[in-house]
Order: structure tokens, then sequence, then C-alpha cells
């Protein structure tokens, strides 16, 4: 049973740690791999970006012989990819390897659009926390792993990091006593002070259209969920569970809704507010854990759920309810999953290392983002 204190950790950090069976289903889809060659000449960062892309993409396989789809040319000068009856042409200036990594992102990108008929994530950085001793800095990389930044070296915890915008983050930082919400440029690594209420203040995520944020406040007491309206800076109540805690929160696609976790029943689990009349519904039922939701493009939410022999990531359809959640990964100790901008793939952390997950059932197996060792949570996924 969860304490208001743990559970406003939960809020801030991660899911709690007990485990209890839930009955789920796996039911995914194939896909066909689409054969590709890659021969670039120069600078080699450009070819090994490249496939590393186009297989974290899943549609594609990347061999020497037997490619119906061929990728030539001269990094420096020109890229060329031909096949099935399509070319694309890409000029190439890059004068260095971390160019030339931001050129075959491009280059993965357009190959997957024209080729495979999805969306490209490679140029959509991730945004997430290194753990250094007791503290976290803020970080963010790319999913072929390569061109890491640090962002924030203030030897204090930050958590929750979450895209504003494609170049804003917000995330809880603890520069001062108490968790409080900053707003970080990624870019020109500016930082402001956005939100600071007596208590807790935590979990901010912004709506699709940029106008309010979504956050949790113990202004009043416990934990609960509040709307900020961005130009303004009013605010709106939108939940009143007097012996609970809620946390986490997620928009939906279209702004209407949020969902977040509440351990009203004593156990972490989903629900559901309406924005514009506040009624709650729950979603999830089974089992003693449900957490980290996130709310992808096309509608699903993917979450952690416990279980007796671990945690796994699920994914359900809202509008079906928990009869349509199955399972996308083996139980073990997954955190904190982030739909990529395909709605097909995920990020999301397990034993203190990132992964790209593929939910379909015939996919690949999660993939680890970097190789080198290091302490990495709580990631999000521009999109």
């Amino acid at each position: 049973m969860f304490s208001k204190s743990v559970f406003a950790a939960l809020a801030i950090m991660s899911a709690a740690s007990a485990f209890a069976v839930i009955d789920v289903k796996v039911v995914k889809e194939g896909v066909e791999k689409i054969p590709v060659s890659i021969d670039v000449k120069g600078d080699p960062s450009f070819a090994k970006s490249l496939r590393r892309n186009l297989e974290l993409a899943g549609a594609f396989q990347v061999r020497k012989d037997g490619a119906s789809i061929k990728v030539t040319g001269s990094v420096g000068s020109s890229v060329r990819v031909e096949g099935r009856g399509k070319a694309l042409t890409l000029p190439s200036s890059a004068a260095d390897g971390k160019a030339a990594r931001m050129e075959a992102r491009r280059l993965a990108d357009r190959m997957c659009e024209t080729y495979a008929k999805q969306r490209g994530f490679a140029c959509d950085q991730m945004a997430f926390v290194s753990k250094e001793g007791r503290a976290g800095e803020l970080c963010t990389c790319y999913p072929d792993g390569y061109d890491i930044r640090k962002l924030t070296n203030d030897a204090k915890e930050s958590v929750g990091p979450r895209w504003s915008d494609s170049r804003t983050l917000f995330y809880t930082g603890f520069l001062k006593a108490g968790p409080q919400v900053y707003e970080l440029d990624v870019q020109n690594g500016r930082r402001k002070l956005k939100w600071s209420f007596k208590g807790l203040t935590t979990g901010a995520t912004v709506s699709p259209d940029g106008k309010r944020v979504a956050i949790i406040l113990s202004v009043h007491g416990n934990p609960e969920l509040y709307v900020i309206e961005m130009a303004s800076g009013s605010w709106t109540r939108l939940t009143t569970t007097k012996n609970a805690s809620e946390g986490q929160p997620c928009w939906s696609p279209d702004g209407r809704q949020i969902v977040y976790v509440s351990d009203e029943t004593r156990h972490p689990q989903l629900y559901i507010v309406d924005v514009a009349t506040k009624k709650t519904r729950r979603l999830t039922t089974r089992g003693s854990q449900n957490v980290d939701p996130d709310w992808g493009p096309d509608g699903r939410i993917t979450y952690i759920s416990k279980r007796m022999d671990g945690s796994a990531v699920a994914v359900l359809d809202p509008a079906k309810g928990e009869a349509s959640a199955r399972l996308v990964t083996k139980p073990g100790a997954w955190e904190h999953p982030s739909w990529s901008r395909d709605g097909r793939h995920l990020v999301a952390s397990r034993d203190n290392a990132l992964f790209v997950v593929d939910t379909l059932e015939d996919g690949d197996d999660p993939r680890a983002v970097f190789l080198n060792s290091g302490r990495w949570i709580t990631p999000t996924w521009r999109r």
C-alpha cells in the first residue's frame, strides 16, 4: 500500500517496485524488411549511421548482395539511392563525422517515407537523465546513440523531462529545496524557472496545441492534477481525491483528455480525465500497478505493467479499454516508455540503459541506444 509521500516520489521520479500479476495479451503484426546495400565513399560515419538508423526503423535489412535498393555516392559530394522504381539524391557537404551522421539521419528518414511508407524518426532527439552519483543531469542524443549532449551540470537531481516543442524541454529540478519546473532551451542552453508553487510542483507536460500544460501540484494538500493556461497563467484543478495522490499526466493527441496515474485504490493505476467536464474514468484495473503512461500519436497509450516476474512495456487502445492491452516486451525492469513519431517504436529504460522497442510482434528485439555502459533513465522522444 502506498502512502502519499511514497506516491509523490513516484510522480516525481519513477514507478514504485511492488509487483502483481496482470493478464494482458500479446497481439502484434509482422512486417517485411526491404533489402538495402550501402556503398558510400568518404567519411565512414555516414554509412555507419545510415545503417544503424535504417535498421532501427524496422523496415530495412542492410546487406551486401541481393539488395533491391542501393545507396551509392560520396560524402561531401552527393549520395544516390536507387531501387524499386524510385530514386533519391542527397547533396552532401559534410566536412566531419558529426555532419556526416546528420546527413545520414536525414536520408534515413526520407527512405522510410519513400520506400517503407512510414514516418522516420532518425532526426528526432531523445532527452533523458544521466545519473551521476546521487545527481541526475539532463542530456540529449539521437536514436542511433551518437552525438550526446549534456544540457545541465548542476550536481543536483533532474527528473521527468518532457518536450514542450522541437527545441524546448520542461523538467522537474531540485536546484533549490523542493521540486520546481524549469524550461530549458536545448539549442542555446538557456534555462528559466517556469513554475514554482508551495509544496510539490512536477510532471509538467504541454498540450498538443501548446496552449496549456498539465501539471501535478500539492498546493492544496494532496498531489493533484491541474491545467495551467500558458498565456495567462491561470490554472484549473481537475482532480480532487482526498486520500490519494496523482502523477505522471500525459495529453491525448486531440488535447481533450489527460491520462494520469492515481493511487486512489491504494495501488497506482491509470485514469483518464476529460479536461472540459473534469469527468474521470479508471482505465486499468488488473494488477497492482500500471504507471508511466505516454499517449501516442495514433491514439494508443503505452505504459508499464508490473508483474510477479518483473515489469513490462504494455500498449492499449483507450477507446477499447483494458481488453486491448498487450505486452510489447518481456518482463524485466522496464520503465518510462515514450512513443516515437512513427507510432510503432518506443524508447524505454531498463536496468539503467535506454532501448528502442519495436511494438510489432515480428519486429526486432529491443535495441540498446548506447553500446557503452552508464546510468540512463526517464527518456522522452521528441515527435
